[in-house]
């Protein structure tokens, strides 16, 4: 298996590093440098840069982009100005989810589609087979781009003395296009981490320089471990854990993401009945008394009945409480329900919270 791992252009620097690597997606990524806890406070507190190249990137050009954008995205992307960034998900007719991405619109013809590496191959195939009778180019660049995320409080700061640009004018969930080296680099502030922080996308020998300059100023290398603790204690989902081809984003709770006022989008039909009708079951958020750790899995009951079961589960880094995300069958959703969660052998007294379980800090 390890042999056929992609490695992205940073891999280099990561095992110079001492990184623990492991897969992920396919790739060969790292988990943690120093210690999980230490990366993820760097993040909340100062800054820290991910290694984010195994990210997908599709461009979709062409007459039509605009038409076949809403056609294949859950969320709206009309009338918005150029350099707007939306987050939702591409579904199936059933409603469940293909992928959730972000899409930045660079103009009426023009669209860059950020997806999951795990899922570049079957996102690519789908948004092809999608795109017959609309006039459209669907390019995957995934092979072309790296891709730096410098996340935290300081992230601002860092990367304006290191790259002279104004990036204080670019919006929350707005990116701009610089010219930089002779190449056209794409910065976008969106994070996934709860924090204020920025993308920088780039061809991997500007992704090089851009890591090597990030370690001479001091920011904290970051691996995965600490973006999936971040990203969870701001409620955030994880393809595969909260979203995936069996949970629709009304079940997940991302509603607000599902335009269901949109004309018609692919598995439109089928979410509008689930908003209708209400569904049978939603993620909730779940806090255990003590410090027993739920894990994804873990079986999540009432009196002895099954009502569910975690999605993701930690040791809140930044609360220090023991927390979780879980599908629950929807008559135990409500905040403040009693439930307990199954940990081996034992259960565990919790109830039920909002999913966000730490304030996010973006840029307002």
């Amino acid at each position: 298996m390890e042999e056929n791992l992609i490695k992205t252009c940073l891999h280099d620097r990561h095992v110079a590093l001492g990184a623990l690597m492991s897969p992920f997606g396919g790739f060969d990524m790292p988990i943690q440098y120093s210690t999980i806890i230490d990366e993820h406070n760097a993040v909340r507190n100062n800054v820290g840069v991910f290694d984010v190249s195994h990210m997908g990137e599709v461009r979709i050009t062409g007459k039509d982009a605009y038409k076949y954008v809403s056609h294949i995205f859950c969320n709206d992307v009309t009338g918005a100005p150029d350099g707007q960034i939306f987050y939702g998900m591409m579904c199936y007719e059933n409603g469940g989810v293909v992928d959730d991405l972000l899409v930045y619109k660079v103009n009426e013809e023009e669209y860059f589609l950020v997806i999951n590496a795990s899922n570049i191959d079957k996102d690519f195939a789908w948004i092809q087979k999608n795109a017959e009778g609309y006039d459209v180019k669907c390019e995957n660049q995934s092979e072309y781009y790296g891709e730096v995320a410098v996340q935290g409080p300081e992230a601002e700061a860092t990367l304006i003395k290191l790259l002279g640009l104004p990036l204080n004018e670019i919006p929350f969930y707005n990116f701009k296009t610089f010219a930089i080296d002779g190449e056209d680099v794409i910065i976008s502030r969106t994070g996934y981490t709860g924090e204020d922080g920025f993308e920088v996308y780039g061809s991997h020998d500007f992704t090089r320089k851009m890591w090597d300059m990030l370690m001479e100023a001091g920011v904290t290398p970051c691996g995965l471990g600490c973006r999936d603790t971040l990203r969870f204690e701001v409620g955030l989902p994880l393809y595969g854990h909260e979203l995936t081809a069996d949970i629709t984003p009304i079940e997940a709770s991302l509603s607000m993401f599902a335009r269901l006022e949109k004309p018609e989008f692919i598995g439109k039909e089928a979410l509008a009945k689930q908003k209708e009708e209400g569904v049978t079951r939603r993620i909730v958020g779940i806090e255990l008394e003590g410090k027993a750790v739920p894990r994804q899995g873990y079986p999540v009951e009432v009196n002895g009945e099954v009502i569910g079961e975690v999605t993701t589960g930690y040791n809140s880094i930044s609360t220090g409480k023991s927390v979780a995300m879980a599908m629950v069958k929807k008559e135990y959703a409500k905040l403040g329900t009693a439930v307990e969660v199954r940990i081996r052998k034992k259960t565990f007294p919790a109830v039920v919270v909002k999913k966000r379980f730490y304030e996010k800090n973006y840029k307002k």
